[in-house]
């Protein structure tokens, strides 16, 4: 059994034209937002092997707060610089690289490929994921490689307007 948590990066700011947009940091809505999306997954008891995020400041910012909520080791999140700009493949390429060692995933990134590639591997269709949302995936196998919408149960979706 696979589980995968994936996670839509927090409300980003636009306020500051100087930086690149991979150095966008979160907004006061996405600070907020973040670790309460933390306690709500610490709520349900849930504690991935490791948690992957994009090198994006408001990807990292918001693995680092939602990692805090649920007390998981911040020198465990993995940088993955390849989920940063990746397309719905690229994403999939990514997933199905994960280690087998590792049971539960959560993986932290980018619209519009979060959504999409929850979409591919879900049995259950989403709209787009607003900030900050995450959706659980089950897999029936024993290696990342074999994930798929075949092998998937739709476990929950969850997002901060939904938990607040």
């Amino acid at each position: 059994m696979k589980t995968l948590y994936l996670l839509r990066h927090a409300k980003s700011s636009w306020s500051f034209d100087e930086l690149s947009d991979q150095e966008r940091p979160l907004n006061d809505r996405g600070r907020d937002d973040a670790p309460l999306m933390g306690q709500a997954l610490a709520k349900r008891q849930i504690h991935p092997d490791i948690i992957v995020s994009s090198p994006a400041v408001r990807a990292m910012s918001t693995a680092l707060l939602v990692a805090r909520e649920m007390q998981f080791p911040h020198e465990k999140i993995k940088v993955e610089p390849g989920i940063y700009g990746a397309e719905v493949d690229d994403l999939l390429a990514i997933i199905k690289d994960l280690p087998d060692a590792a049971g539960s995933v959560l993986l932290v990134g980018h619209n519009p490929t979060i959504t999409g590639v929850a979409n591919v591997l879900s049995p259950s269709s989403l709209n787009e994921m607003p900030t900050a949302a995450v959706v659980c995936l089950r897999f029936s196998c024993d290696h990342w490689e074999e994930v798929s919408q075949v092998n998937a149960e739709f476990y929950f979706y969850d997002y901060p307007r939904n938990v607040e």
